[in-house]
């Protein structure tokens, strides 16, 4: 299983595609088909047929992007980021963290 670089909770940019420099919060990974959902992005519709007395409807939802077609965003200095990783102790312990590859700050908390 591959290991990325983007989360669950992360902002994203779109970079690639009909939804291009859109940004949003990342909703889910899917490990195994290397995609990404994100809030508001890649929108379709779905129909719902009429079920008992609920009337059938046409629903909007977030459909899922190639995981390479966003890029981890960062919102105060508006720029892409570049993620690396970093052995870090951490209550006595070795953690692996992810870190900005420019200036060097940590990602994850």
């Amino acid at each position: 299983m591959a290991k990325f670089k983007i989360k669950r909770g992360d902002f994203v940019k779109v970079v690639a595609g009909k939804d291009k420099g859109k940004t949003g919060t990342v909703l889910s990974v899917l490990r195994d088909s290397h995609r990404v959902t994100v809030e508001g992005i890649n929108m379709v519709k779905r129909h719902q047929k009429p079920q008992g007395d609920q009337p059938g409807q046409i629903l909007e939802k977030e459909a899922s992007l190639h995981i390479s077609n966003v890029s981890l965003w960062n919102k105060d200095e508006d720029r892409r980021v570049k993620v690396g990783f970093e052995r870090v102790e951490i209550d006595g312990q070795s953690k692996k963290v992810r870190v900005d590859r420019v200036n060097s700050a940590r990602l994850d908390a």
